[in-house]
């Protein structure tokens, strides 16, 4: 993005030079400065979580660099409730975990490249984890 950003500012400063007549220094200067915001603008802009209201709930919709959806999930009272779905850039589900009243609770999904692990929450607290292998042909328990 970068590169190409710097790209698009050298043949904006070429074709200006072709075109108008930069021997004034006020207007070099304020072509100068032009180009300063608009390239700084492009760097600075992230795109900004969403939030929708649902009922009594409040839905959050978190963004990755690429525009992709990276989190998403549910607010009520201001604590985390319900379920929180994590995705990769790529769109693919990582994670699915569950919420009361800001607690984790119930099963949570955590995948990765080799495995997905079930993790059991009671409360806040850790009560079981399972590790399936995706080369084995049985599921086992860690």
């Amino acid at each position: 993005m970068l590169r190409n950003c710097c790209v698009n500012v050298s043949k904006i400063l070429y074709l200006c030079k072709l075109n108008v007549n930069l021997k004034n220094k006020n207007m070099k200067k304020a072509l100068l400065i032009a180009l300063f915001f608009i390239t700084a603008q492009g760097f600075s802009q992230k795109i900004a979580p969403t939030f929708e209201k649902e009922g009594e709930l409040v839905k959050a919709t978190y963004y990755n660099e690429q525009g992709g959806i990276s989190v998403q999930g549910f607010f009520k009272n201001k604590k985390l409730t319900g379920e929180w779905i994590r995705f990769d850039t790529e769109g693919n589900k990582t994670k699915i975990a569950y919420y009361n009243e800001g607690k984790k609770v119930g099963k949570w999904f955590v995948w990765d490249k080799e495995s997905l692990k079930e993790i059991n929450f009671n409360n806040n607290v850790i009560v079981s984890i399972n590790t399936w292998k995706s080369d084995s042909r049985l599921a086992f328990n860690d």
